[in-house]
């Protein structure tokens, strides 16, 4: 069975890791660095050293902290992926213990574990699709005075292949943690992320089930409220 209490109690101890670093303000503004120094540190008191070290190493190989989260909407800039994952993370302690302890009230309550590394590796690694899926390309354009300016801009690339934004991302989740791939918990929470938005037609038919699934819930509040709340 989840425990709560334990969850709470390193809830509280990572959101004040993310208080003292900084990294990300109120309007969605962040500063690279911080967001890179918040993973790591999050990571080395959630992770075990081998886990850390795999996770980070991907991450720097796959440009994760150099890539945007979109091309024009929450996040649309260099280091804008690291930022939203950190964020969604952020927002899930904040979310996490009234869900949990709602849900603990619900006959389904038994078919769950949870703890805290569930709940960041679902959140830090639910867009790792997005790692290397843009190119920066030029425009050009003219001021109000018409003197040319070029502008850089993100588009994705053309040669990209993906299952779809969640499967995709769980394949990336599994090629880091390949230990992990009986964890149906959180792979259904980077799966379903986008709750209908990224579904085939086959894949709505038992959606439902998936939303029994309180991570789920979890990871797709967060990220919602990351970008519409917070920008980012």
């Amino acid at each position: 069975m989840t425990n709560l209490e334990e969850i709470e109690k390193k809830a509280e101890d990572l959101k004040t890791i993310f208080t003292s670093i900084s990294p990300i303000k109120t309007d969605g503004s962040f500063e690279c660095e911080k967001v890179k120094e918040c993973i790591i540190t999050m990571s080395e008191n959630i992770l075990e050293t081998a886990e850390k070290d795999a996770l980070i190493s991907w991450m720097e190989n796959n440009e994760f902290f150099t890539s945007p989260a979109s091309t024009k909407y929450h996040g649309n800039k260099a280091g804008g992926l690291a930022a939203h994952s950190l964020m969604v993370f952020y927002q899930s302690l904040c979310l996490t213990p009234g869900i949990l302890r709602n849900f603990s009230t619900s006959e389904l309550s038994d078919k769950y574990e949870i703890d805290i590394k569930d709940i960041f590796l679902s959140a830090i690694c639910h867009d790792l699709c997005k790692a290397g899926f843009y190119a920066v390309k030029q425009r050009r354009s003219k001021d109000f005075t018409g003197n040319v300016k070029y502008e850089s801009y993100f588009v994705a690339k053309e040669e990209n292949r993906t299952l779809g934004h969640g499967n995709e991302s769980v394949l990336r989740f599994i090629e880091i943690f390949p230990q992990m791939i009986t964890n149906r918990t959180v792979i259904e929470a980077i799966s379903r992320h986008m709750g209908y938005t990224d579904l085939t037609d086959m894949e709505k038919i038992n959606y439902n089930n998936f939303i029994q699934n309180p991570l789920v819930v979890i990871i797709q509040l967060a990220d919602q409220t990351s970008a519409q709340w917070f920008n980012i």
